[in-house]
């Protein structure tokens, strides 16, 4: 990971014009970057010995050639989708509804608080975004995280530069490389922000500040997600998936640090909690899915065996949680009282690496699944936990064609 040496306030590309202050977008972090230690761009001729069943199955494609397809957030019948070129593009039923674009950083992360959509960008910086009310194809840029007066102010007093790497320093409020996940705690009004420069930051969405910067692990932070009871996990290229717990309000929030749940030499790539909050999963580059049970004190629930190539992408809902791989393919598991996992449907139809995944309600007790892939394209699906088991669940925690 590269860092630079921070002695006065940095230019923000969105009050001021420019390059971003030579920022180099096409830089990868450190040793244990998620793009070199994961087959993402292998090809693969793995083919499922099963497609997916009459009850869950394809519903349309939305291709736009601009690029890799990062990033997908989906509420009230629109779907936002972020690539590396920049543009944010707005899908209403199945066609494209409007664009609006950022001034710089490729599109890692996106997701939606309300009437707000915030984007999480390869050149470390959190926009928000809302829609006009009297056109909503109209969406205006409404703040970034940190403002460039909170970076001003904070550049002021040298107690708030941080070492990075051994002379660089940069200021605590500030990633200093991609944000590569955002999780909402809608409750609190907090929103936590992972990056490649190996911290979480969190921020109070109401007044744009950072509340706290956490050195969380060793590498890039893939991964992270919160739960409405103060738990926040975050997984990382090192390997590890790390627990900590929120601990009073305002000033006085910190976020302690309470167990590390894995240590495994293959990069974690994606994390998943349910709505409930009741399971946390894990995906990873050897095409594994892990979970744990909170309500047992975070004991190990199972291994979800699936896939053939690294785990890209997670997502959960009702009882259903969703694996996207460079395998091509997506797995749809159906969790049962006990936490026994089934895969009900190996979703097939991407020509590339399925690099991110958002569900949204639908109707009929149905869910509609959106994914994006590497092949610059974003598929649509319909699943319903009602499906037949594909697979069923035996005592190693494998899973078996039936």
């Amino acid at each position: 990971m590269h860092s630079r040496q921070t002695n006065s306030p940095p230019a923000d590309d969105d009050y001021i014009n420019g390059d971003d202050n030579g920022y180099d977008s096409n830089r990868t972090s450190g040793e244990g970057s998620p793009l070199m230690m994961s087959p993402w761009n292998q090809t693969s001729s793995f083919q499922p010995s099963s497609t997916a069943s009459p009850e869950n199955g394809l519903i349309g494609s939305l291709v736009r050639e601009e690029g890799h397809i990062y990033s997908l957030a989906a509420a009230a019948g629109l779907l936002y989708t972020g690539s590396d070129s920049k543009n944010i593009h707005v899908w209403k039923n199945m066609k494209m509804f409007t664009t609006f674009k950022s001034n710089s950083g490729l599109v890692k992360a996106i997701i939606i608080s309300g009437d707000k959509i915030l984007t999480g960008h390869q050149d470390g910086k959190i926009r928000v975004w809302k829609s006009n009310t009297k056109d909503p194809k109209i969406h205006k840029r409404i703040g970034t995280f940190p403002t460039f007066f909170d970076i001003l102010k904070t550049s002021m007093k040298s107690k708030n530069y941080v070492e990075v790497k051994r002379n660089c320093t940069t200021l605590w409020i500030k990633h200093c490389d991609a944000i590569s996940s955002l999780s909402m705690n809608e409750e609190e009004g907090l929103l936590y922000s992972a990056s490649w420069d190996r911290t979480f930051k969190v921020w109070k969405t109401s007044n744009s500040k950072c509340l706290e910067s956490v050195k969380a692990h060793d590498d890039a932070v893939n991964s992270i997600v919160s739960t409405v009871d103060g738990l926040v996990f975050t997984g990382s290229a090192e390997g590890s998936v790390k627990v900590w717990r929120r601990e009073g309000r305002g000033k006085n929030m910190k976020h302690k640090y309470v167990q590390t749940l894995l240590e495994q030499e293959c990069a974690v790539t994606s994390l998943a909690v349910s709505k409930s909050g009741s399971v946390v999963y894990c995906g990873s580059s050897d095409g594994f899915v892990n979970f744990w049970e909170v309500e047992r004190q975070l004991s190990h629930g199972g291994v979800l065996k699936g896939h053939k190539l690294a785990v890209l992408c997670l997502a959960a809902a009702g009882n259903l949680v969703l694996s996207g791989s460079a395998d091509k393919t997506i797995c749809v598991w159906r969790r049962r009282e006990g936490c026994v996992h089934s895969c009900l449907s190996v979703l097939r139809g991407h020509n590339g690496p399925v690099k991110c995944l958002t569900v949204e309600k639908g109707g009929d007790g149905r869910w509609v699944v959106y994914s994006g892939s590497l092949d610059k394209s974003v598929k649509v699906w319909s699943v319903t936990e009602q499906a037949p088991e594909m697979q069923r669940m035996v005592p190693n925690g494998n899973v078996s064609w039936d």
